[in-house]
């Protein structure tokens, strides 16, 4: 009896020990065992390790519900007691597209924080958020979310710039794990949710994004691009990923074989892969790749795509394309096992198979959403979000307790927009509303710095009028202009108009469908539908042309996801009969029926100067449209500011020596002649800041909170700086802080306060270390200032020597620490010699190069505050060996190849040719006995000519000409060989083309 009971106790301890082992906590591995249910199914008993449930589930399921589970509508399966399940709850910034929910700042808002610690608990919260909802529209909200966005911004133009987190793939690293984390919970083995990061490489352009491909050299790719997905994923945050709708090198970026070989095979334990919206048939109807959606199922499944998003909520269609492939051999059942495997051992630890008694997150419900700590939290980060870009003679602070009026001016100042991937905004607090709470309404002025107007019908000859319910269609028939018949014009540039009516201070709008023009937005934006979608359309930006005669037509375009650029675009009419209402209808001007006269009642700029020349301080609040000038399916065609707000600002500083603008922006702007204007004395910048954008403004301008955030990107003085947007390579083309050789607008990493820190006594715990070690370096802040404030401190890195080119600066290390005056702290980092790799080209591997290395430590990427050195011994790069098959993408240098792919199965080669280009081997040493070149190459139409150069492209010594054979196809491969003259000695050796073919590879035999 003794025995029977001691082996029971045994029994029990080694259960606890297997639960402990999968990642449960001792306590709740005691409790799951003691409760010990009987379970109909293996895959139901959370006693056993998750491997085994996943197995006996797998086991289980027929091939078509394996099948099933592969699209993004997960099927209930009713005989297993298994409920459906769907990916792609939108939650980047505040649970999107479900109604009102909390919203933070916009994500590359969040970046500027640079604080961890808070985005770890702003993701918490969205995490909460999203659980409440799913609690509340189980069948319509999965856990499984689409965020963190971890695209690199490397181009201020690209249209989804407010989405990412910058241009520096640590900082971008960095914040996209704390989010990740908070997302995810704290719970060993359960998770709250399902973070997914997006979008699986090379993405940072919307023009034909679909079809594009991102040129990107193994330098750019390893070091760069990989660098921010690899930190959130490598650490566990992160338990899936999103591939991007472009082509890497030419392969489309969701049959990159990055998705197994690294992310899966290298970085990911628990980990799944789901397609991005309608992307497996864009193989199909974008790349073009392959011709049928069967070829397209099976290619994804092979790369590594475990769930598919496509053709909405009609998973049949989907299916079938499985169904087809299988039937066709393309595919066989254990390429769909391995999938499913993926996804059901993440859904496992959702907690969905194990009941709310297990499941620590089952209890959220409701009153999570937008309550007040999650309100404290959103104002919280709107404070730390901001960026004081300038402040000259000290003019913010102002005085909140005076009695000099305040004008508070622009096109942004009365309200608070949302962006494609918000929530519902539960309430707005403007700029406005900020400032009036904060000194009292009788000492505010206000002016939208917009013209006021009324549209006469030349067809009726009577005013459009608007109704105050926003119900009716707008209609021609006022005789005399009154508040019904006035509109503000909004001029967001590039010919983006908005008219908001006077009537119920409602946005116009063209109705889809309909094609009714009513008054009813209370903000630019897409409409949601159903929990869980929403338009993909936005229906209140207007063309204002002005005609021959003087009049103006308006022309509504509706703004689409897909890239079809127009959507069902219109030119506003008046009806011929009674009550002569206004519908969009006609494509073109063909007579008066789409011409209206102008009449201004308020001149915008006269107002404004008149408030501006009668105040003590002029705020002007001006900014981007988040729906109109940059989004998603549109890049800016410029990166400065609209000019009409440009204009007011400089109409108001010329009547108002303390100018204050306030900045409100998805994106960097270029505005060298405000900040260079004598009289605008401060900028203060801000994402678009959710519900308490106000009141975090309101707080900075007048010394409730001193802001200290600090910019995630390089700000140009103007377009001319940049490159093409589709030039990927920022080391040539000199992209980003790290490799930028110009003068900005601001730096990368810069941020003013209001008070003034003291760095010293820079420390390193060794200044000699080996490639596998680390050091730690310190610092001592002191606030020498009156102000309490935040400082964000920030370690770079610069290799002294290197053997290739490398960055001017790289960050490394960052800390947000808050300092009373007259506070000292000690900061420190810890630098692994790791992260001072550079990726090594000739041997396709990451290499610590021993050398020597600047450390250095401070404000921004250009105010260093203090410099150390650091001796690394690691490895000698040796000469180029070129005996060995070289791939012909990991050149040192090149002048105008692109790369692309080599083959469907296949990684890389060089193509895009055009006569004169070149590639450039730095640093070879000949061998004995060298006489020929050995290529592989293809062509479709004429071949060319390949030269051995050495030391220069063209006037270097020619050594060798080869003949490149027309092979039938750019997939085509032949190895061809020539002669070449003896070789010997160092040299850097250049490959000179002439004619349009491609190279995979080449060697020296």
């Amino acid at each position: 009896m003794i025995l029977k009971k001691c082996w029971k106790v045994s029994l029990s301890l080694l259960l606890i020990l297997v639960l402990v082992a999968q990642g449960f906590p001792a306590e709740k591995a005691d409790t799951i065992h003691a409760e010990h249910p009987a379970y109909e199914f293996s895959f139901q008993n959370p006693n056993l390790p998750l491997e085994k449930r996943v197995d006996d589930l797998l086991s289980r399921l027929t091939l078509d519900e394996k099948v099933s589970l592969l699209h993004q509508y997960q099927p209930a399966i009713p005989r297993l007691g298994i409920k459906s399940f769907r990916t792609g709850t939108e939650a980047l910034h505040g649970v999107s597209w479900l109604g009102e929910a909390t919203v933070f700042p916009q994500a590359t808002g969040l970046a500027n924080t640079w604080n961890k610690s808070l985005i770890k608990e702003v993701g918490s919260a969205v995490g909460d958020e999203v659980r409440a909802f799913h609690k509340k529209y189980p069948e319509d909200v999965g856990l499984s979310v689409w965020a963190p966005v971890v695209d690199l911004q490397r181009d201020p133009r690209a249209g989804r710039n407010e989405e990412g987190y910058g241009e520096d793939p640590y900082l971008a690293g960095q914040i996209s794990t704390a989010y990740s984390n908070g997302l995810k919970g704290s719970d060993s083995f359960y998770v709250k949710t399902i973070p997914t990061l997006k979008h699986f490489l090379g993405y940072n352009n919307e023009e034909n994004r679909g079809a594009s491909s991102s040129s990107l050299d193994p330098r750019n790719l390893n070091e760069y691009q990989m660098k921010s997905f690899e930190y959130a994923i490598e650490s566990g945050a992160a338990l899936s990923m999103m591939p991007a709708y472009n082509a890497i090198n030419g392969k489309p970026a969701n049959l990159s074989p990055l998705i197994n070989d690294v992310v899966k095979d290298e970085w990911a334990d628990d980990f799944f892969v789901v397609s991005d919206a309608g992307d497996i048939s864009g193989l199909v109807n974008d790349h073009q790749y392959v011709d049928t959606y069967a070829e397209a199922a099976a290619l994804s499944i092979k790369a590594g795509v475990d769930s598919f998003t496509d053709q909405d909520d009609n998973s049949e269609i989907v299916t079938g394309w499985v169904h087809d492939a299988l039937d066709q051999g393309l595919l066989i059942e254990s390429d769909i096992d391995k999938a499913i495997r993926n996804i059901l051992t993440v859904r496992f630890r959702t907690g969905e198979f194990d009941g709310p008694e297990l499941d620590p997150y089952a209890s959220i419900d409701e009153d999570v959403i937008n309550s007040e700590a999650h309100q404290r939290l959103a104002l919280e980060t709107a404070r730390e979000q901001l960026v004081l870009l300038k402040n000259d003679q000290q003019a913010l602070p102002l005085n909140k307790d005076g009695e000099e009026k305040v004008a508070v001016i622009g096109p942004l100042a009365d309200q608070v927009f949302n962006d494609f991937y918000s929530g519902t905004l539960p309430y707005t607090v403007s700029t406005l509303d900020g400032v009036k709470e904060k000194v009292g309404g009788d000492r505010v002025d206000f002016s939208r710095g917009v013209d006021q107007i009324a549209l006469q019908s030349k067809a009726t000859g009577q005013y459009v009028t608007a109704s105050p319910d926003g119900d009716m269609n707008l209609a021609a028939n006022a005789d005399e202009i009154g508040k019904n018949e006035t509109f503000s014009l909004y001029d967001f540039g590039w010919d983006q108009y908005l008219l908001r009516s006077h009537a119920n201070d409602k946005y116009v709008a063209n109705k889809n469908g309909s094609h009714d023009v009513v008054n009813n937005e209370t903000s630019p934006g897409r409409q949601e539908n159903r929990p869980g979608t929403q338009d993909w359309f936005t229906y209140q930006n207007y063309n204002y042309e002005k005609q021959d005669d003087g009049s103006f037509a308006l022309y509504n375009y509706q703004t689409g996801h897909w890239d079809t650029g127009l959507e069902g675009g219109r030119y506003v009419t008046v009806g011929e009969e009674a009550p002569h209402a206004l519908t969009a209808t006609k494509q073109s001007v063909t007579g008066d029926t789409e011409k209206f006269e102008q009449t201004v009642v308020v001149d915008g700029e006269a107002e404004a100067q008149k408030a501006a020349k009668d105040a003590e301080t002029a705020i002007v609040v001006v900014g981007d449209q988040t729906m109109l000038n940059a989004r998603e399916t549109i890049d800016r065609e410029d990166i400065i500011l609209p000019p009409s707000q440009k204009e007011l600002i400089e109409k108001v500083a010329a009547v108002n020596e303390n100018t204050i603008v306030v900045l409100v922006s998805s994106y960097p702007m270029a505005m060298p002649e405000i900040e260079n204007h004598p009289n605008v004395k401060s900028i203060l910048y801000s994402a678009h800041g959710g519900q308490e954008e106000g009141n975090a403004i309101a707080d900075a301008l007048f010394g409730d909170y001193a802001p200290a955030g600090r910019l995630n990107q390089t700000w140009y003085e103007s377009v001319d700086q940049l490159t093409d947007i589709m030039e990927y390579d920022i080391i040539k083309g000199e992209r980003t802080y790290q490799y930028f050789e110009g003068e900005p607008l601001y730096p990368f990493g810069h941020g003013l306060t209001y008070t003034v820190f003291e760095y010293s006594n820079l420390r390193l715990n060794s200044h000699h270390i080996k490639d596998d070690g680390e050091v730690t370096v310190r610092a001592d802040v002191t606030n020498t200032g009156s102000i309490a404030s935040d400082e964000v401190t920030q370690l770079y890195v610069h290799d002294k020597k290197a053997s290739v080119k490398r960055p001017i600066e790289e960050l490394k290390g960052f800390e947000r620490i808050h300092l009373e005056p007259g506070e000292t702290k000690t900061i420190t980092f810890t630098l692994p010699a790791s992260e001072l790799a550079f990726w090594d080209v000739s041997q396709d591997k990451y290499v610590v190069e021993s050398g020597t290395f600047d450390i250095m430590v401070g404000r921004s990427s250009e105010n260093l505050k203090l410099k150390g050195t650091l001796k690394v011994d690691g490895e000698k790069v040796a000469p180029r060996d070129l005996t060995k098959v070289t791939n012909a993408e990991n050149y040192d240098d090149y002048s105008g190849v692109k790369i692309v792919e080599e083959s469907q199965s296949g990684y890389e080669a060089i193509g895009e040719i055009d006569t004169g280009d070149w590639t450039a081997f730095k640093n070879v040493k000949f061998s004995k006995g060298i006489s020929q070149l050995e290529v592989r190459v293809a062509s479709n139409k004429g071949g060319g000519t390949i030269e051995l150069r050495l030391n220069d492209p063209v006037s270097g010594k020619l050594a060798g000409t080869i003949d490149v054979p027309e092979t039938g196809g750019l997939q085509d491969w032949e190895t061809v060989t020539t002669k070449v003259k003896k070789l010997a000695g160092k040299h850097d050796v250049y490959l000179t083309f002439n004619g349009n073919f491609r190279l995979d590879t080449f060697r020296l035999k």
